[in-house]
């Protein structure tokens, strides 16, 4: 009898944090359907069937950008927690690798070139893509850079991975602030809104794409999340217990910076969730990676979705862009840890 109470007590604090985790979510998400420029109730977002103009603004407008947002938020969360975990840093985040600021280059040169580049003008079909297939192929760049630079004698070295993005960051930086220097009023002003984050025009086969990319590498990393926990001893303890180490770190690295690649593609530059969501999740659920990775997946959905609704609501009927509400959020989130940890004595 005491074996099934601890077994199901076992059960029950596993399930626990996912339910109250997915709750929040959709309540969340009801919300986000029901604010903007045109108010909407929330009997029309539960609603299924019928025809109405409540119906359409849902279908055509908000659903496709919510479902954005909690794409872009678990995988930056699910990001940030794999990168602190294989650094066993806390400050880790995915803009480290310097993947996001390969893919701002990139939307950088389309942004204040493409207009001379005529074979884009032609493709009808690419018009819409160019922004976001600019950015992949940039990113993708970047992390095959970085992952070059980052061997060691064969191996992948944690320290020349953190050197070659610290590199790459400068580097792109350089880059980007040339950009804005030669744009025009109007170009950068495109650069700006981009490199804040943007999530506004999403549509369904945005969805579709960014969902088929991303679900077979977050559903990878989800399962690999165990081993993770292996890393918490440290490399030498971890290759004794049978892990393959340098196979292991090499798989993460290359899957977060294609992820980060992705992302960023569809929606700009979007800082804080890899930082703060994992953080969020140790302090309410303990630190075993087999959980935070989950749980930050549906958490950096949830929050990247509020701060997109805050973004849209904030200034009706213009939009901030939603990077600057995640740096806000962010902002005070680490002075508030930095203010815990000195009074802690870390």
């Amino acid at each position: 009898m005491s074996e099934l109470v601890q077994s199901l007590t076992k059960v029950r604090q596993s399930i626990s944090p996912y339910l109250y985790l997915f709750i929040l979510l959709g309540g969340i998400s009801v919300w986000a359907l029901t604010q903007g420029a045109y108010q909407i109730s929330w009997f029309s977002v539960l609603q299924t069937t019928g025809y109405s103009l409540d119906q359409d603004i849902i279908m055509d407008v908000r659903l496709p950008r919510l479902l954005m947002a909690m794409l872009v938020g678990t995988t930056l969360a699910v990001s940030g927690a794999l990168m602190q975990a294989l650094f066993r840093n806390p400050l880790a985040d995915p803009g480290l690798l310097g993947i996001a600021a390969g893919a701002s280059v990139a939307v950088g040169l389309l942004i204040v070139f493409g207009e001379r580049w005529q074979f884009l003008q032609q493709v009808e079909w690419l018009k819409p893509y160019t922004s976001s297939f600019a950015a992949f192929i940039g990113a993708t760049i970047t992390c095959s850079v970085i992952f070059r630079l980052s061997k060691n004698q064969g191996k992948v070295s944690v320290l020349h991975l953190l050197l070659a993005g610290i590199a790459i960051n400068a580097i792109a930086g350089s880059a980007t602030g040339l950009l804005t220097y030669i744009s025009s009023d109007e170009q950068l002003r495109a650069l700006t809104f981009w490199a804040m984050g943007n999530l506004g025009g999403a549509r369904w086969e945005h969805v579709f794409t960014l969902a088929s990319l991303l679900s077979p590498m977050l559903i990878f990393l989800v399962i690999k999340s165990q081993q993770l926990n292996l890393l918490l001893l440290g490399e030498e303890e971890a290759r004794y217990l049978g892990l393959d180490v340098e196979r292991f770190k090499g798989q993460i690295v290359l899957v977060v910076a294609l992820l980060v690649g992705v992302a960023v593609a569809f929606s700009g530059l979007i800082g804080f969730i890899g930082l703060m969501v994992p953080h969020l999740v140790r302090m309410m659920f303990g630190s075993d990676n087999r959980l935070v990775v989950p749980c930050s997946a549906i958490l950096g959905a949830a929050l990247l979705t509020s701060a997109d609704t805050v973004a849209r609501i904030l200034v009706i009927p213009a939009e901030l862009p939603v990077g600057l509400v995640t740096s806000l959020l962010g902002g005070p989130f680490f002075l508030w840890l930095l203010m815990r940890n000195i009074k802690g004595g870390q």
